[in-house]
């Protein structure tokens, strides 16, 4: 038997500042959509290599402020990344940890936290 990796569901209210957030500054690609009938919540799946999250308008599903911890191989190559995008509501830093990693934290428009983290090289 083996676990594959979670998949969170994160609440959001505003569809344009999700995928603005999401899909403009974080970079994630949109998998899929899904709406019972037209003017009803949306639910989608995003993605990055093989991180995956779901998102949802639905009320039941998950509650704002929620987090989730994403594993990047390239820390400071990510944090390049997003920084050149000049997204006026967030500047984020890259934190050392004690426990041993470095770190970039962001909140979405719906208050949903995000730590991208990748271990300190020893030596």
């Amino acid at each position: 038997m083996q676990f594959l990796p979670a998949v969170p569901v994160l609440r959001f209210f505003d569809e344009a500042k999700t995928k603005d957030f999401y899909l403009g500054f974080l970079g994630f690609t949109p998998d899929w959509e899904h709406r019972f009938e037209l003017g009803m919540p949306l639910y989608m799946q995003i993605s990055r290599d093989d991180c995956v999250i779901h998102l949802s308008e639905h009320h039941g599903d998950a509650s704002p402020g929620g987090a989730a911890r994403i594993a990047v191989e390239d820390i400071d190559g990510y944090h390049a990344e997003i920084m050149a995008k000049g997204y006026k509501y967030m500047r984020p830093g890259i934190e050392e940890m004690p426990w041993g990693t470095r770190e970039i934290k962001v909140i979405d428009p719906s208050f949903n936290r995000l730590m991208f983290f990748s271990p300190m090289k020893k030596g």
